[in-house]
């Protein structure tokens, strides 16, 4: 929709509702104004699926590896597919907008969201992060770029201010935020925290650079609830405040206006802005006002292609209903899993899932070529990976995360899966018929209570799985009830009368012994088991941020003695008080074996089996929206049973299940480690097939994984200073004494690569492109894949540079003894600096050193590029923003 036309339905619009329509009418929506055609549009957290406008389990969401393992794969055409997917999600649950990608960076290891972020580098998140906005917007959905900007950590990240000087915020981290404007996105989110002394829904720099400099034509949508100021916010090029319908803006802003102290021309340009966005996803004047916006030309993602209503991907029950993979509280429970019913596609670009590996449709082929793609082998001595199917007849699968590993983070990114396959369940099936599977945890992780779910509970009221939830007024009398498939419920149904939610269940214990019954919320909560009080406390709310407050209410615990097989009726109820939110919570667990016990088991099993797969990994408490780590250590007594099972089987496998780096303080006492990450549900039919061979564990290392970190993310005085600059992660081990345990880019394959040559032009030209021919050989005897990494570096130069960077990456792939040649793009800002004094981007004339390689620490090849003179500029007249500060 071209400008003129935007501008008369601006014009038709007063004042009162121009205003209007920039507040959100519900937590997730937008408002309508039928006037001029404009519909409601619809948000959804992302990024690893779509949840909707609520958290309800019923309604589940295909779960896609963790923005971690997406970067792992360095594949920029794959993250493209599973954007198309994500859209194709989005238009089936109706909505318009998806909250992301995250394009913060990984400053810190110790930063607790890092599973939804990218990488430690500028470059390939923003590559990363560009292919996942081309998916998701040529299906006709929004993508977000989040957290606009210096959002990397969540210690105080409400109310924190990054200090940031210039250089360094232009050339790290708003450098993706600016391939995201090049990839054309349509909406990008300003982040709580400040920059340089104002809160970013306040801040120049959404201006300049975000609308001046790089000509983004979208809408500034706040984070939830960060937009605290009328005038102010208002003022800066903030243009959407969510959610509503209360907010900062609304007969505040309208006033504002009528006194001169917020211009109209700025409202018109916010409202101008939101039309396009509506425009683009078919929520203005899209003609049929039922349909919820979808583009004119069809699905975008080809696997829907055939469904009329592009339905669920669900699991059947017997009296066919559908119902969604069990939820816990840290992870979903396995399910059932069955052919989506999908129609049938050819993804002859990504391979065939093995025939003997069964046939789960393209949509599910698709996430699990995606789990072994991002899967990063750290080590392999004696190439004992791939595992030999026809040499096992006895694997022993261990670790706590084995049976119910986590497949996503936890905070609002978290959806409730369609299914879940376990390492597990993937081992089992990749090895029916062939090899015996036995499980034991071998620990034990002080974790969250686990919520109730179908697997243990029973609705006392009708009988079925699951738990009855009743809302009830101030009196406690009854004014709602619904049959819940969890005992976590974090939006009931949503009553203005209602004064309490209570959950009722009927458990059936498994096992004899002392239970542990929880419940969480906060307010007033109460448990009682059988008529027997349990929990009777009021629980005052100790936070603001809305993570915690929505997601994770603390929890109060109780023990009971309970027999196997005799049922207890579960009662828990919790008050809903303003400003507390509505999430409660009932949970049990089962007596668990004495620690030495369970390590015991598990080293006696694996001394029993030909082979050993070990899976360990963090806890939603370590790895979450809305806290940083402490340390890096894995919880628990993981590297003792790590320890102990490599000393039983030296045919031992350790699969690391963590969002970002943690401690591997065994990893030369273990001959194969793997990196899963956050696989998504599919999980474990991606791990089996890297463990036996059937795919290529593709990734390489997007962070740099070490035995420390080197920055901290704790403000002080409520200013977290970036004072390192330029050298984070990779750039300030690169600098370091001793090296890290795992550098930036590593990860092996099953064959082995000759790097040969490296040729490209003599002379470079500022701000012209530069390709680099690389050649490799496959001098291994199986098929394989490489990522050839770029770097350049500057040892005598004038200015501020790390001592080596990422300048481009190339994938290749090759059959055995093969030599091929691949090219490798270096944009013309990888020969640029941010000049502070020139305020603009400068080349330095001179020789650069380009080299070759696997890693940023195993580069055998190099050449010299000469830049040349750039050409004669004009100076910029002006002053410099008050909010950058100059480099030291």
């Amino acid at each position: 929709m071209i400008i003129d036309e935007l501008d008369r339905l601006v014009e038709k619009l007063d004042l009162e509702r121009k205003v209007r329509l920039l507040t959100g009418a519900t937590v997730w929506s937008t408002h309508a104004e039928p006037d001029i055609g404009l519909r409601a549009m619809v948000t959804s957290d992302g990024p690893v699926g779509v949840r909707g406008e609520g958290w309800d389990e019923r309604s589940p969401s295909l779960t896609l590896p963790s923005a971690t393992a997406l970067a792992a794969t360095w594949d920029d055409d794959l993250v493209r597919l599973l954007g198309g997917l994500l859209a194709a999600e989005a238009r089936r649950k109706g909505v318009h907008v998806l909250l992301a990608p995250t394009l913060n960076l990984h400053r810190s290891p110790l930063g607790g969201r890092h599973f939804e972020c990218y990488s430690e580098d500028p470059l390939l998140t923003g590559r990363i992060g560009a292919a996942y906005i081309r998916g998701v917007q040529a299906g006709g959905v929004a993508a977000t770029a989040k957290h606009y900007v210096a959002n990397d950590s969540e210690t105080e990240r409400l109310t924190l201010d990054a200090r940031v000087d210039e250089q360094t915020l232009r050339e790290l981290y708003l450098a993706p935020f600016e391939a995201a404007v090049e990839a054309g996105v349509w909406a990008v989110m300003s982040a709580y925290n400040g920059v340089n002394g104002t809160t970013m829904s306040e801040n120049p720099l959404l201006a300049d650079p975000l609308k001046a400099a790089w000509g983004f034509d979208g809408v500034v949508v706040s984070d939830w609830g960060g937009v605290r100021s009328t005038g102010p916010a208002a003022r800066a090029a903030q243009d959407l405040a969510m959610p509503g319908p209360q907010g900062s803006w609304g007969e505040a802003l309208v006033a504002a206006v009528r006194a001169g102290d917020v211009p109209e021309a700025a409202i018109d340009d916010k409202v101008r802005r939101l039309l396009r966005l509506a425009s683009k996803v078919g929520a203005l004047d899209p003609g049929d006002p039922r349909d919820p916006g979808l583009p004119a030309d069809g699905p975008a993602f080809p696997a829907l292609a055939g469904r009329e209503d592009h339905g669920p991907v669900l699991v059947e029950r017997e009296d066919h209903d559908l119902a969604p993979a069990e939820q816990g509280d840290h992870g979903p429970a396995p399910a059932e899993r069955r052919d989506h019913g999908l129609a049938r596609a050819e993804w002859e670009d990504h391979g065939p899932v093995p025939a003997e590996r069964g046939d789960h449709g393209p949509v599910l082929a698709l996430l699990r070529r995606a789990v072994a793609a991002g899967t990063v082998l750290l080590r392999n001595e004696g190439s004992l990976l791939p595992l030999d199917p026809s040499r096992l007849r006895r694997v022993a699968v261990l670790g706590p995360n084995a049976a119910t590993a986590r497949i996503q983070g936890g905070g609002s990114a978290g959806v409730y899966p369609v299914s879940v396959v376990s390492p597990l369940d993937g081992i089992r099936d990749a090895l029916s018929g062939t090899a015996e599977v036995l499980h034991s945890p071998g620990v034990h992780l002080d974790d969250r209570p686990t919520p109730l779910g179908t697997d243990n509970a029973r609705n006392p009221l009708t009988g079925e799985p699951g738990v009855l939830v009743r809302l009830l007024d101030a009196a406690g009398v009854e004014i709602h009830a619904e049959h819940r498939l969890t005992g976590r419920i974090l939006e009931p149904a949503r009553i203005d009368s209602a004064a309490a939610v209570e959950i009722r269940a009927l458990l059936s214990p498994e096992a004899d012994g002392l239970w542990d019954l929880a419940v969480a919320g906060w307010g007033h909560v109460f448990l009682e088991a059988d008529g027997r009080v349990l929990v009777d406390e009021e629980v005052e709310r100790d936070t603001d941020d809305p993570a915690t407050v929505h997601l994770s209410p603390p929890y109060r615990r109780a023990r009971l003695t309970m027999a196997a097989g005799r049922d207890v009726e579960l009662v828990s109820r919790r008050r809903l008080d303003p400003g507390s939110g509505i999430a409660s919570v009932l949970a049990a667990d089962p007596p668990w074996r004495d620690d030495e016990v369970e390590l015991a088991a598990a080293v006696e099993l694996a001394r029993t089996c030909d082979a050993v797969v070990v899976v360990v990994g963090t806890t939603e408490e370590i790895e979450s929206e809305g806290v940083d780590r402490t340390h890096l250590d894995l919880p628990g007594r993981q590297d003792e049973l790590v320890r102990a099972v490599a000393a039983a089987n030296p045919a031992t496998v350790v699969v690391v299940n963590s969002g970002g780096p943690v401690l591997l303080p065994w990893r030369e006492e273990v001959p194969a480690v793997l990196l899963s990450w956050f696989p998504g549900q599919e999980a474990g039919n991606g791990l089996a097939d890297v463990l036996f061979g059937h795919a290529e564990p593709g990734g390489r290392l997007p962070t740099t994984w070490a035995d420390r970190a080197l920055v901290s993310t704790v403000p002080a005085d409520g200013t977290l200073a970036y004072a390192e600059g330029l050298d984070i992660g990779h750039r300030a081990w690169l600098r370091q004494p001793t090296p890290p345990a795992y550098w930036f880019g590593h990860g092996l394959g099953y064959t082995s690569w000759s790097y040969e040559s490296l040729s490209a032009p003599p002379d470079a030209v500022p701000g012209e492109p530069f390709s680099v021919r690389v050649r490799l050989r496959n001098t291994g005897e199986r098929a394989g894949r490489e990522v050839v990494q770029v770097y350049l570096s500057r040892p005598e130069t004038g200015v501020a540079r790390p001592a080596r960077w990422l300048a481009g990456y190339a994938t290749v792939d090759a059959g055995p003894g093969e030599v091929v040649d691949v090219t490798v793009d270096i944009p013309a800002r990888a020969f640029q600096h941010w000049s502070a004094g020139h305020r603009t981007w400068r080349a330095e004339e001179g020789a650069f050193t380009v080299l070759a390689g696997r890693s940023v620490a195993d580069l055998p090849l190099r050449g010299t590029a000469l830049l040349g003179p750039e050409a004669p500029r004009p100076e910029l007249v002006g002053e410099r923003s008050p909010m950058l500060l100059k480099a030291p």
